[in-house]
């Protein structure tokens, strides 16, 4: 993981790729509990026993499960040592290519594609790649918009 000292140290590095975090396996549990917390109980992702005649053959994370994982992410991908604080700041682009089934296991891949200075500090946009372990696409591709203070 790069360690930039300042946010300004982000300015200069940009378009540079940030490795990838550790694998964190979605579990039924944790379906559940987002769930519960959002109030999406539809079947595909709680009721197991329907989800494994359904159409992924097992019940399947939520789409925003997953995109909230990235913030569990992105400290795993990039810390800037001399921030006072950061922010999520929103998303400019988010994409749900393929589908996260129970018992998976996913990581972020980061790239840092853009930097700029805002007052107090620097925003930076980091594409994070939530990929499945075995799998040839992605289940979430996002533009993840990230403010870091003096």
């Amino acid at each position: 993981m790069p360690a930039f000292e300042t946010p300004q140290s982000l300015l200069a590095a940009q378009g540079q790729d940030l490795g990838h975090s550790e694998w964190l396996e979605i579990t039924q549990e944790r379906i559940n509990q987002f769930a519960d917390a959002t109030g999406d109980h539809q079947w595909i992702h709680v009721d197991v026993e329907r989800a494994k005649t359904g159409p992924f053959g097992a019940p399947i994370a939520h789409g925003f499960l997953t995109l909230s994982l990235t913030s569990l992410f992105l400290p795993e991908l990039l810390s800037v040592e001399k921030a006072s604080m950061g922010v999520n700041y929103g998303m400019n682009r988010v994409r749900f290519p393929s589908p996260v089934k129970v018992g998976s296991r996913i990581r972020g891949v980061g790239k840092l594609l853009a930097a700029e200075e805002i007052k107090g500090g620097v925003q930076a946009t980091i594409e994070i790649t939530v990929e499945i372990e075995g799998a040839s696409k992605p289940a979430c591709v996002v533009e993840f918009l990230a403010r870091f203070y003096d």
